[in-house]
């Protein structure tokens, strides 16, 4: 049944990752869901959490492919739980598997290439379900692609073949995989912030930081502080709203008919 479910989960995870549109391969939902089907929620949050940070700067931009996210989560998550390994082991070893992926990815990519030439073909026919096929046989190939993968290593994930590899990896690299997954870490944040553009929230952005900082505030408190924000600059937005309209309609429109007196025309 594990088995079963895991296959489930990474087959969401892969068809996600090219829908975009329910976002179950970020990492944040991924390695929950498979933190669940493990039998470890805990440490599928904690370790989701982390490399949804990581991940945060990962986006497809035209043809350039973006790290895959949904492999990395999962089969990270399965080294941890069933493999025993820590949550940094994970975090480092999320790095080339993402890189890993990439390169998977970008091999599917081109073989549904195939499809879409048959779909072409359906469309010069008018049938309406081959096309339909030729999406869903691409679809089932990304699907597969972290399916087929993820299962395979939780076979063997709890081997003393695979604890020695994984063990004997020497400190320095997976020290400097951590040390790398931090820095992705800050780049995701700068990108973020970039397309937002929104400088007027800047504000809040040093405040965190500083309270963050100097203050021994849990993420709860933050995420109170947060809302609170939220609401008073969503409140303070409104009023300013309220204001122009109450310009426009108050001051904007001249004299007009009966409103003319003696005074108006000299």
């Amino acid at each position: 049944m594990t088995i079963v479910l895991l296959f489930v989960v990474a087959m969401i995870t892969g068809f996600a990752a090219v829908l975009d549109e329910a976002q179950f391969h970020r990492p944040v939902v991924a390695c929950t869901m498979t933190g669940a089907v493990l039998g470890d929620l805990t440490t599928g949050i904690i370790l989701g959490g982390t490399l949804e940070m990581m991940a945060l700067g990962w986006m497809n931009v035209g043809a350039a492919m973006a790290p895959d996210a949904a492999l990395a989560s999962v089969v990270s998550t399965i080294l941890v739980i069933v493999g025993h390994q820590s949550i940094g082991a994970g975090i480092a070893l999320a790095v080339p598997l993402a890189a890993a992926g990439q390169v998977l990815t970008i091999f599917v990519r081109t073989i549904t290439v195939f499809f879409q030439h048959m779909a072409d073909k359906y469309a010069e026919e008018g049938s309406c379900r081959g096309i339909e096929m030729c999406h869903w046989a691409g679809l089932l190939l990304q699907g597969l692609r972290v399916a087929i993968p993820s299962v395979a290593i939780y076979m063997v994930a709890g081997t003393d073949t695979v604890n020695n590899a994984l063990n004997s990896i020497p400190e320095v690299i997976t020290r400097g995989l951590q040390v790398a997954g931090g820095f992705i870490v800050v780049v995701g944040y700068a990108m973020v912030i970039n397309l937002m553009n929104a400088q007027k929230l800047m504000v809040y952005f040093f405040l965190g930081f500083l309270l963050a900082v100097f203050t021994n505030i849990n993420l709860i408190g933050f995420g109170a502080i947060g809302a609170i924000c939220a609401y008073f600059h969503i409140q303070t937005m409104q009023m300013n709203i309220d204001i122009e309209e109450a310009a426009k309609t108050g001051g904007g429109g001249g004299v007009e008919g009966d409103d003319i007196d003696d005074s108006d025309l000299m």
